[in-house]
């Protein structure tokens, strides 16, 4: 038997929150997932989450959500974060840090099956180095540590990758190909035309003379999920704003946009033996914003 697990790209202010609402129900549908997770980080304007609409969306059927370099912009998450096991932040923030850096959720397999827990799904965060400007740990240091701290090594395992430069998330899903079921990059809100299950590939080795770690195949892929959230706009935030900076270097405030809202993510299917992916499809999914809850009637 396989687990099905949705990971949904970025949501992005009110026009993101609005779509999903209105295709969770036809994604549910349509997929059937064990688990949703999503990464909310500009779920409050376009930048951080607050504790209410992280209720808002546990309420729709997330079942986890990630935080990435936008995770402390709104400081009322503090205390959700310490607080609601299905939510954390990256796990390469400095151990001061509010938060966990993972979190452990159990998919409910389908009723058919007679509703039994399969096996456990570990998601853990990463912040990429490469041209961002949180200052992070060392990411391929830092998953090792986190690997190797996992209550439960018969597991399934999410990574995701949350960084600017395409480069350092392909080389994070070489770098775990074969031992965990997923890497799944975010943050640049476009999706990529790129998943696929990682083959195994020759132990070509490493600096150094020691043998690559990542080879068996059998990781889940993408380069980035998407948003969810506003396509007609400049990576979710108005057209007009982002171009009047961009033409004239005078400031303007970068309002989210509305226009073209979707829902963009992917749907895994992980074997429950042997823990690895099987298969991998994009979502995207086009929301009516002349339906509710885009509108009141």
């Amino acid at each position: 038997m396989s687990i099905r697990i949705v990971m949904l790209g970025d949501i992005v202010g009110t026009a993101g929150r609005l779509a999903l609402a209105q295709c969770m129900p036809a994604l549910r549908e349509r997929y059937q997932p064990n688990l949703v997770i999503a990464n909310a980080e500009n779920a409050a304007n376009g930048s951080g989450l607050t504790p209410a609409l992280h209720s808002k969306l546990a309420a729709m059927g997330i079942d986890g959500m990630t935080l990435g370099d936008h995770v402390y912009k709104k400081k009322e998450i503090m205390r959700t974060l310490e607080e609601d096991p299905t939510l954390i932040r990256a796990a390469n923030l400095p151990a001061s840090a509010a938060g966990r850096g993972w979190m452990r959720l159990t998919p409910t397999t389908s009723v058919a099956a007679g509703g039994e827990r399969g096996p456990s799904v570990y998601v853990i965060t990463l912040l990429g180095r490469v041209f961002m400007n949180l200052p992070v740990n060392h990411p391929f240091e830092v998953i090792e540590q986190v690997l190797s701290q996992l209550p439960s090594r018969e597991s399934i395992v999410l990574v995701e990758m949350h960084a600017e430069a395409t480069s350092e998330k392909v080389a994070m899903g070489w770098y775990l190909n074969g031992r965990v079921a997923a890497v799944l990059g975010t943050h640049t809100h476009i999706p990529t035309a790129d998943a696929r299950i990682l083959p195994a590939e020759p132990q070509h080795g490493r600096p150094g003379g020691s043998p690559t770690l990542g080879a068996a195949g059998g990781t889940a892929y993408i380069t980035d999920l998407g948003m969810t959230g506003p396509y007609d706009s400049i990576l979710g935030r108005r057209i007009d704003r982002v171009l009047h900076h961009m033409t004239t270097s005078m400031h303007a405030p970068y309002d989210v946009a509305e226009g073209n809202p979707r829902v963009c993510g992917v749907s895994i299917d992980v074997n429950e033996t042997s823990l690895r992916a099987t298969a991998i499809e994009r979502i995207d999914m086009p929301a009516d914003v002349t339906k509710p809850p885009f509108t009141s009637g």
